[in-house]
């Protein structure tokens, strides 16, 4: 490649509405160009990178026996609305019409279109397992496109599908999956975490986030100083009490608490710390569907005064409505006798209306502060076992976690770390081959449904999340297997030094003969322009050829994330570039 023929449009200054590293520097660097909030236009350099993420991410993933398709990025409805997520979508899914008034959508994501496939195709126990993959554009409508390529509407993602028989054969396969992305993202020197993740929209019970660790990062993520044990702050959990406290000895005693009605302000005037109070939140249930005349019930939820309910966590037991919603206050006077900020456990009569749940860590609280279910009262001196009959299905995991907590494992503390989602993995069960009836015969020669997986894995933020990761105040600093060019040459006065341009097609014709790739600077610009721009695209080694050194027979050798550079022979250079 030569730079005087490339599309390489950099810019000097960065972009007044670039918020992140990866977006300026992309900007810049001449990778991409906006067309509209959240799609862009990928330019030469960026198409470079892009195809060496895909080349190794298909090198991996046909080691791992999954073989590629492409499927369509236009879909039929009829495909979602036979899974049920036709309406479950909402906004992000961009719908339209054909001329013939059909309904279709533009594709956020396969599921449907490959059970549908899979469904057709596969008919035996025989043929199975089976494991499928594209690379594909997608577009999902996002509300707030943001962070460049990070969060963009329409991008590039890896997806893949696998289909079993049996759980022990998906569970091989979800294993390998996870071996196969930690691959992936080795060999591209990303330092990251696979956690345990929240399954969002798309369904299934257990899946693994893989978080690239940067300081912009969307996500929190909670890992053990001293395991593998890593998740997503909205599910990590810590390692819980497995006795009940022992029984206090402070007397249930009442207290008059006007205008206190946080839990700040109750531990302020009672001369207490939040950590010996806990607090009452209510939610609304799951109405009853066998009487529709019946109200929903209520949920309370008690957590200790200093820590903050987890929604999703919540969310997943029995009895409470999803998504999550804050009981009415009128709803709860009515039941209760008081109003927020007067609420406590203590009294309240748990049945068919009104459900109880207590997070671990307020049930093993004694003498303990809590609202008296009278409006500005409080208790002091509350227990568990005296005060309110907990049972031990109603003790449940409640709240998102601290850092400094012990690891659930028992190994370790669980510290705090920002991450990049770059891959996802699902175990989908039979979620879309139950709505989608996918099925095979069996060894037996009956019907058997087909157990799923889903891999993710976003090229296109993958590029984002590397730049995060690798660069510097001067630019990107790509790893190796990544980069656009192995080889950046800069021929200083090129076209106007015979000895500068003839060592320099010298030495880009001999490292493309190599194996090497290669972009030449032959442009007619200042060495201070080329520099610049050298740092700025980041290529892993650059080569400096200018009249002074080449009088001594050397050219100057930088490797771009060293301090200093190195002056060498032309044949050394060589060497070094091939070992």
């Amino acid at each position: 490649m030569r730079a005087s023929q490339l599309l390489i449009p950099t810019m000097k200054e960065d972009p007044a509405d670039a918020d992140v590293a990866s977006h300026r520097l992309m900007l810049r660097a001449g990778l991409i160009r906006q067309v509209a909030a959240g799609i862009y236009t990928w330019l030469p350099l960026g198409v470079k990178v892009l195809q060496r993420i895909q080349e190794i991410v298909r090198e991996e993933l046909e080691a791992s026996n999954a073989q590629e398709v492409l499927m369509p990025v236009v879909q039929p409805a009829s495909l979602w609305k036979e899974s049920g997520r036709w309406d479950e979508m909402g906004s992000e899914m961009a719908r339209l019409h054909d001329r013939h008034d059909n309904e279709f959508c533009l594709s956020p994501t396969q599921e449907e279109v490959v059970t549908d496939l899979v469904r057709r195709e596969i008919q035996s126990y025989k043929e199975l397992p089976r494991n499928l993959y594209q690379i594909q554009t997608k577009f999902r409508d996002e509300i707030r496109p943001r962070f460049g390529v990070m969060r963009s509407r329409e991008f590039t993602m890896k997806d893949g599908y696998s289909f079993h028989l049996d759980q022990d054969n998906f569970n091989a396969t979800y294993q390998e999956m996870h071996h196969c992305y930690s691959r992936i993202l080795t060999r591209m020197s990303l330092k990251f975490r696979a956690v345990d993740a929240d399954t969002g929209n798309i369904g299934g019970d257990n899946s693994h986030e893989f978080q690239v660790l940067a300081e912009s990062g969307e996500d929190l993520i909670a890992y053990s100083t001293e395991s593998d044990y890593a998740a997503n702050v909205e599910k990590a959990t810590t390692l819980f009490p497995t006795e009940r406290p022992a029984p206090g000895t402070a007397e249930l005693t009442r207290i008059d608490t006007p205008d206190a009605k946080t839990i700040d302000a109750v531990a302020q005037l009672l001369g207490a710390d939040a950590t010996q109070c806990i607090k009452t939140l209510f939610v609304d249930g799951v109405a009853d569907d066998d009487n529709s005349e019946a109200p929903a019930p209520l949920v309370a939820l008690v957590l200790r005064g200093d820590h903050e309910l987890n929604e999703l966590k919540t969310e997943k037991l029995a009895g409470v409505a999803s998504p999550l919603k804050m009981a009415d206050p009128a709803r709860i006077k009515a039941a209760v006798g008081a109003g927020i900020g007067s609420l406590g456990p203590v009294g309240l009569n748990t049945s068919a209306s009104l459900i109880l749940y207590v997070d671990h860590s307020a049930a093993q609280l004694t003498d303990f502060i809590c609202g008296a279910n009278t409006d500005d009262v409080h208790f002091t001196g509350a227990n568990w076992a005296r005060d309110s009959a907990l049972a031990d299905e109603q003790i449940r995991d409640l709240r998102n976690v601290i850092e400094g907590e012990p690891s659930p494992d028992g190994k370790g503390v669980l510290a705090f770390a920002r991450g990049i989602e770059v891959g996802h993995i699902f175990q989908l069960g039979t979620k879309y081959s139950d709505a989608m009836n996918a099925t095979v015969l069996n060894a037996e020669g009956r019907q058997q449904t087909l157990i799923m997986g889903c891999y993710g894995m976003g090229i296109t933020r993958l590029v984002a999340a590397i730049i995060e990761q690798c660069h510097d105040d001067n630019g990107i600093c790509w790893p190796d297997s990544v980069a656009p060019a192995d080889v950046h040459i800069l021929g200083l006065n090129y076209g106007k030094s015979a000895e500068v341009t003839a060592a320099s097609d010298r030495m880009y014709d001999t490292l493309r003969a190599q194996g090497l790739r290669v972009l030449l600077d032959d442009r007619k610009e200042r060495p201070g322009i080329k520099f610049a721009d050298a740092d700025l695209i980041g290529i892993p080694h650059r080569v400096t050829i200018g009249d002074r050194n080449l009088k001594n027979g050397e050219v100057e050798y930088r490797r771009r994330t060293a301090a200093d550079s190195e002056l060498m022979t032309p044949d050394a250079v060589l060497a070094r570039l091939t070992a």
